[in-house]
Order: structure tokens, then sequence, then C-alpha cells
């Protein structure tokens, strides 16, 4: 029966730690498993990384040229591109906002804090009301003639 007087752990799960500097022959002694002198032998002793040695680090030789923003690196600043040719496929009358497009599978997720902008490559047959964040003037000109309506949205409005 087990009890707490003949608890045991399982073999194998007590080891006993390596002991150094206890003599040459036992493998471990001298150096103590630290190699040569210097400051990786001594307690305390660590290198930061990218530490040379003194020398000039690479990251500080290195010409560091121009600035890149995160917004533009990460496309937060950038528009969904939509052509008229993607607006063809709506029905006509319809309302086509941003969501609408979205929920159709148009555009990158990584660009709608910057918004839906409307190009006017392709051909629109239909009068549609359409609210965008930018539109082209030759997108906003093809889609008055048909009759249908563009409205600008703020971006940033909640």
């Amino acid at each position: 029966m087990l009890s707490l007087s003949n608890l045991k752990h399982p073999k194998g799960a007590r080891k006993t730690g390596k002991r150094l500097g206890r003599g040459e022959s036992s493998g471990l002694g001298k150096s103590s498993g630290r190699g040569g002198k210097g400051q990786t032998a001594r307690s305390g002793g660590n290198i930061k990384p990218g530490f040379e040695g003194g020398q000039m680090p690479l990251v500080r030789r290195v010409p560091k040229l121009g600035f890149t923003s995160r917004q533009q690196v990460f496309g937060k600043n950038r528009y969904d591109i939509v052509n008229l040719s993607v607006l063809e496929t709506f029905e006509a009358g319809s309302t086509v906002d941003p969501e609408s497009i979205w929920g159709r599978g148009y555009g990158r997720t990584a660009s709608r804090l910057a918004g839906v902008k409307i190009l006017g490559h392709g051909e629109l047959t239909k009068k549609l009301h359409v609210k965008a964040h930018a539109v082209s003037a030759s997108a906003k000109q093809k889609i008055e003639a048909l009759g249908g309506t563009v409205e600008l949205i703020n971006p940033h409005a909640k």
C-alpha cells in the first residue's frame, strides 16, 4: 500500500548534478568545463549578444541611410485598391461600401485602417451608390455618368 512513509521518485527522475573541480581524472577538474582563461571562465562573465571583443560592432559600422515609416511597412497608410470591374459584380441599384467589398473577399486585411479607393479601370454598366474613402476622378466620372452617386467616407470617423 502506498503511504507517505514509502513514497519514492520514479527511477531516473532524480539525477546527481555534475561535481565540478574534483581533480583532473574526473573529467571535470582543472578548468571545470569552462574552457581556458578569460571572461567566460569567470563567474558572472557573460558576453552580450553582438559584442565583438572591443572591435566596433557591425551594427555601428554599417551606414544608416534613409527612413522607412512603420506605417509604410505595415501598410496602414495604403488604400485597398478596387477597380470598377469589381463593382460590376454588385447588383444594379445597390449600395457598395467597404464592408460589402471586404465581405466578398476583395482587398487586404492589413490596409483596412486606410480604407478603400475606387479606381476607374474597367467598365461599369450599372447604377450604383458607392461609399469609399477615396475615389479617382475617372471612376467618379464613370459612376456619375450612369446616374450613380459617390460618397466619401472619413476613415477615422467611428
